[in-house]
């Protein structure tokens, strides 16, 4: 009896040796990292060879403007466009016409009121591939405090590393008070403002 006892007693230490040990190793063991989508890296703007510009009418007379500072930000995956990200934000106060006197009103109050809201954004919600390098971007713009849903049509076109998203839209710069006051005549300028931009990218993989 005693050397049956002290048999089984020496099997049940053993088994109890093993299941302990086979824990400490699980719980040494690291647990396997789920398996996600790699996100699209981060594109790098040029800004350098970066253009965002504007045209409105004064008196029927087309007028060209710019905005000497802005920043973008794209996350693209030629492979799942529809994932894509798009942001903007633009310096208001960098708006120029090209002289001067008319540059100091563009900043005031009845305009771009860039000291209350000195910048511009765009967000976009969804991007929609259409084909041969062509993409519509819907977003968020937002200006003086006022946003409206905006559709913005851009081209991609790559070469040496570097690919150019070039588009425009009109935008009604009413709906964002651009332009308050007297100058909310239309005769005066124009309701529409067409927006246009080039966007030079780094970081972005083959079309």
């Amino acid at each position: 009896m005693r050397t049956l006892s002290t048999t089984l007693l020496a099997l049940a230490s053993a088994a109890v040796l093993a299941l302990t040990n086979n824990a400490a190793q699980a719980q040494a063991k690291p647990a396997a990292a789920p398996t996600t989508a790699k996100p699209a890296a981060a594109a790098t703007l040029l800004l350098a060879q970066s253009e965002l510009g504007f045209i409105s009418k004064q008196m029927g007379v087309p007028v060209d403007g710019k905005f000497k500072r802005f920043d973008a930000q794209l996350s693209f995956d030629p492979k799942k466009p529809e994932a894509a990200k798009v942001a903007f934000a633009i310096e208001l106060a960098s708006a120029t016409l090209g002289a001067p006197e008319f540059d100091a009103e563009l900043v005031k109050a009845s305009w771009f009121d860039a000291k209350r809201v000195p910048q511009a954004t765009f967000q976009s919600t969804a991007v929609k591939a259409l084909g041969g390098g062509k993409y519509e971007v819907a977003g968020k713009l937002s200006i003086k405090g006022q946003t409206r849903d905006v559709l913005v049509p851009i081209a991609l076109s790559q070469a040496g590393g570097t690919t150019t998203a070039t588009g425009g839209f009109v935008l009604k710069r009413l709906e964002f008070k651009i332009g308050d006051g007297e100058w909310a005549d239309t005769s005066m300028v124009a309701n529409d403002v067409q927006v246009k931009f080039k966007l030079a990218f780094s970081g972005i993989a083959p079309l």
